[in-house]
């Protein structure tokens, strides 16, 4: 019983694991996002101050901005691939496969034992007996 209710709770954080991470997907895209089109407006100001004023550091600000444009666009990318990677890993890992064991209970006693595991009467058993 304790099983199964282990089981359940590790599924509900997988689903609340896997729908923050959407969310999270989809508020840090939405910010790149906002931040590329205010880039953009800035990028377009700068460019008519500069072109207008012809001052050097208005040029230089002009190439910060569109270079932090393109840093930006492929933060973008760099998430998308990032969220790609993340999504194939789960789909991996909900691959199960099922161990079946032929044999008599006496030999599964005697393979579960050689492998470290015991019951609690055995543990028990052998406190006693020290």
């Amino acid at each position: 019983m304790d099983d199964k209710l282990i089981e359940l709770t590790k599924q509900s954080l997988d689903v609340m694991r896997e729908d923050h991470q959407d969310e999270d997907y989809e508020y840090v895209r939405n910010n790149l996002q906002d931040i590329i089109e205010k880039g953009g407006s800035a990028l377009d100001g700068i460019l008519e101050l500069a072109k207008d004023s012809d001052h050097p550091r208005a040029w230089e600000v002009f190439g910060q901005i569109m270079r932090q444009l393109a840093e930006t666009n492929k933060d973008l990318i760099d998430l998308q691939k990032d969220m790609k990677k993340i999504k194939n890993e789960e789909s991996a890992k909900k691959v199960t496969q099922n161990a079946i064991f032929v044999g008599s209970t006496n030999e599964l006693q005697k393979f579960l034992r050689s492998q470290g595991h015991e019951n609690q009467k055995t543990k028990d058993f052998k406190k006693l007996n020290e």
